[in-house]
């Protein structure tokens, strides 16, 4: 009449229950020590015998109280689980189990479970067998169920707590403290457990579906010895189905594009980013030679460079990768090709192999020769022919900004071809800027390893020295205007009406407010963040530019001479070979550098254009009543924006998209960024999750960059992060964890610039060398290591930044 734990393994005599805790504790579980009557044992009197039995087994046990619970054989199954039906009796003495046994075998009968079974299996009642457990003196204890009993979804656990005894949360009598349990724990901040006993709670749930192979209804209790686990039972309600195991695996990355895309980017510059991206890198692979059907064969890739995680522009890294892997020479140096990513971190080894081709021997090493050969006289032929490209380039961008529709009085009509014809004539003819980019990749590249090799250090330097003040990059000019301008304005003491009242202060100075128009004429579209649709630009709001004038104006007027040319007699004695090679590959590598920023101006040139463009057909749209606000529409996919002009449409409800977007929006502006690489298994979706960001420890006072511009300054440093709500005093050294062309306003004042992100040819590198300002780049988490007010020492040839 009594089985032991360890016997009490067959449900058709300890019941549903008493099999499951056997099985718990079999599986290494702790539930309380128990062991089981079986329904044989009352008639409904005890059996003879059954007194002195279950006298033996209660010592055997250990001293109570005693918890008598039910455990029919129907009972905790998947189709059905009585839960609630049978009687459960706590805080029983050893001498009243008996009684206390009995009422829970009369439950069996009762006219509850009658009915119960009568609805669920049309089955008559039955005597249950009845599980008797050491009590535990709980702190807390309550419920949990290892998936969703409610959304269904498997990928959650609901854990139910309440202070004391859980009798009262399972009764019914009083309301728990419930939590889901997903990647975080969503629930009340306040409540009987704390964090770490809420995971642990669900880990328990996980862990009792793994042992019994569906997901579980579990009771639980913490004492001072810590969690147990009461009873399992099945969930009964339906599920969502089990998702079908997919281990494809996707790595998002950010730390290169982040200096195009800091911060939130909308739908509308995401989808607009993606297929220019699509477009450009379609061209780049077939101008290194790989063939059209390959590049068709392989159009998921393209279409799929970019992803949005939490709001956030990623490389689909991967599928970077995967394109570098078409090209000629891959499988001869994959490492270097690597490189040309210019991430961070590297791929795990075991996924870098994974893709495209093993590295060539044989008779394959000799035909990816061939192809390299014919990339390499295919690029030969593109640098002869490329200062005829890039006039044809500039024609052809002109033309198509010069002609066109006018956006602010265009029907949508109009505005929709306006766009398609950008499309056409410019982003899908992006010759110019890919090949130059490409040679001044290699250049700078070669040049600056050449000169290190021959010269050593001094070599680096040198490479920084020669690469300052070439005069005609036009992201210097903007700093070279506002100081011609800021000098006017010194003249006529205006900077503090200029502060103060704006473009208004400049209405009795027609020659300050016509060089402020024609600053606005030609940069009107360089902005903070430029690249990003929905970007103020300074046609609409010039106050940063006005700020940085005024700056300017109140500080005497600074001069960056350029280096003298290097005496290459003297640096390259007794190397002619090299001084000739050098003489030739600087000047060149120089030229690339400089036609590079010079293209991405026109780049920004177009942006500005579709960004006029979808403004007007916002205006269009809000106008007849589709969005509730002109800049909604950069809550809209550019297939959605003009869909909704030239018929392709899914839905007439635009303005209930654009609301739940920009309501998702403002829920991740709230979060911190996501981590700078993602590493997803099977369907890319990024669920934000909490993050703890670990700042990384160096020894002293001092860390280390990439140095970029040479010099060396001391001075106070001062951290922005938005250049147009935030200001640098002139002298005063940048901290910055991106910079873009918008912030030149701020590098003007800057004696120095030190930069979380960058490499040596990303903007801020450039512009600091032409401006000849010290400047170190990739000193990761310099806006959390400095603090706005320290005195800091920058070595921008070195790329040491050391706090004094």
């Amino acid at each position: 009449m009594i089985l032991h734990s360890k016997d009490a393994t067959d449900p058709a005599q300890a019941g549903g229950k008493g099999a499951s805790l056997a099985r718990l504790a079999a599986e290494g579980f702790t539930p309380p020590a128990f062991f089981v009557i079986t329904p044989d044992a009352f008639d409904p009197k005890p059996a003879p015998g059954l007194a002195k039995t279950l006298t033996e087994a209660l010592q055997k046990l250990g001293p109570g109280p005693y918890a008598v619970r039910s455990s029919g054989r129907a009972e905790d199954r998947v189709e059905h689980s009585h839960a609630g039906q049978l009687d459960t009796v706590l805080n029983i003495a050893a001498e009243d189990v008996i009684t206390a046994a009995a009422q829970v075998w009369c439950s069996g009968f009762s006219d509850t479970v009658k009915t119960y079974r009568a609805l669920k299996t049309g089955a008559e009642a039955e005597a249950p067998a009845i599980v008797v457990q050491r009590m535990i003196d709980a702190r807390a204890s309550g419920v949990a169920f290892s998936a969703d009993p409610v959304s269904g979804r498997r990928d959650h656990v609901v854990v139910s707590a309440i202070e004391g005894l859980g009798d009262r949360l399972v009764s019914g009598e009083e309301d728990g403290t419930t939590w889901t349990v997903g990647t975080e724990i969503e629930g009340p901040v306040d409540g009987p457990l704390t964090p770490d006993e809420i995971k642990q709670v669900a880990d328990l749930a996980r862990r009792a579906e793994a042992a019994f192979g569906t997901p579980q209804d579990i009771e639980w209790a913490i004492d001072g010895d810590g969690l147990h686990i009461l009873q399992a039972r099945p969930i009964t309600t339906a599920l969502r189905p089990l998702p079908i195991l997919d281990e494809t695996v996707t790595i998002l990355d950010n730390s290169n594009i982040v200096e195009s895309y800091p911060g939130l980017v909308t739908p509308l510059t995401y989808s607009f980013a993606t297929h220019v991206y699509d477009r450009v890198y379609r061209a780049f692979v077939a101008l290194l030679g790989v063939r059209p059907q390959v590049i068709e064969a392989k159009s998921a890739l393209f279409a799929n460079m970019l992803s949005r995680a939490d709001g956030r522009v990623y490389y689909n890294l991967l599928n970077w990768y995967r394109a570098l892997a078409l090209l000629p020479g891959f499988a001869l140096n994959r490492d270097y090709m690597e490189t040309m990513m210019g991430v961070d971190e590297p791929l795990p080894p075991d996924i870098a192999a994974a893709i495209g081709p093993p590295a060539a021997t044989g008779a394959a090493k000799l035909r990816e020769y061939a192809r390299l050969s014919r990339t390499a006289l295919g690029l030969a032929t593109a640098a002869i022919r490329l200062p005829r490209t890039r006039r044809d380039f500039y024609a052809r961008l002109n033309r198509a900004l010069e002609e066109g529709a006018e956006p602010e009085t265009a029907t949508p009509t109009e505005l929709a071809a306006e766009y398609r014809r950008i499309e056409a004539d410019l982003l899908d003819r992006w010759d110019a800027p890919l090949v130059n980019d490409f040679l001044c990749m290699i250049a700078f590249g070669a040049s600056r390893k050449l000169l290190e090799k021959w010269l050593g250090p001094q070599g680096l330097t040198l490479h920084n020295d020669v690469m300052i003040g070439q005069g005609d990059i036009v992201s210097a000019e903007p700093a070279r205007r506002i100081g011609q301008i800021a000098a006017m304005v010194a003249e006529a003491g205006l900077a503090d009406a200029l502060r103060r009242d704006g473009l208004a202060a400049l209405g009795g100075h027609p020659a300050i407010s016509a060089e402020v128009d024609a600053y606005l004429d030609r940069f009107g579209d360089r902005c903070t963040e430029e690249l990003k649709l929905e970007s103020l630009p300074l046609t609409d709001d010039p106050t940063q530019l006005l700020a940085a004038i005024a700056a300017q104006a109140d500080r005497p007027p600074a001069s960056h001479d350029a280096p003298p040319d290097p005496d290459w007699d003297a640096l390259f004695q007794g190397h002619p070979l090299r001084k000739a090679i050098a003489k030739r590959l600087i000047p060149w590598t120089k030229a690339r550098v400089r036609d590079r920023e010079n293209l991405r101006f026109e780049r920004t040139r177009i942006f500005g254009r579709a960004r006029r463009v979808f403004c007007a057909l916002g205006t269009q749209l809000h106008a007849r009543g589709h969005l509730d606000e002109p800049r909604d529409i950069f809550w809209l996919t550019v297939a959605e924006a003009l869909g909704a002009v030239e018929g392709a449409a899914l839905s007439p409800n635009l303005a209930a998209i654009a609301k739940a977007r920009r309501a998702e929006d403002v829920a991740s502006a709230e979060r911190p960024d996501p981590p700078m690489r993602i590493t997803l298994t099977g369907p890319a979706i990024y669920v934000p999750v909490a993050e703890t960001h670990t700042l990384e420890t160096q020894t002293g006072t001092s860390r280390q960059g990439t140095g970029c511009s040479a010099g060396t300054v001391t001075a106070t440093a001062r951290v922005i992060r938005d250049p147009r709500t935030e200001s640098l005093t002139p002298g005063e050294i940048l901290i910055a964890r991106h910079t873009d062309p918008g912030w030149i306003a701020v590098f003007s004042n800057a004696s120095a610039i030190v930069v979380e992100r960058g490499s040596l040819l990303s903007h801020s590198a450039i512009v600091a060398r032409e401006l000849g300002i010290p400047c170190v780049v990739g000193l990761k988490d310099a806006t959390r290591w400095v603090e706005s007010g320290e005195t800091l020492r920058v070595d921008g040839a070195t790329g040491e930044v050391t706090k004094t």
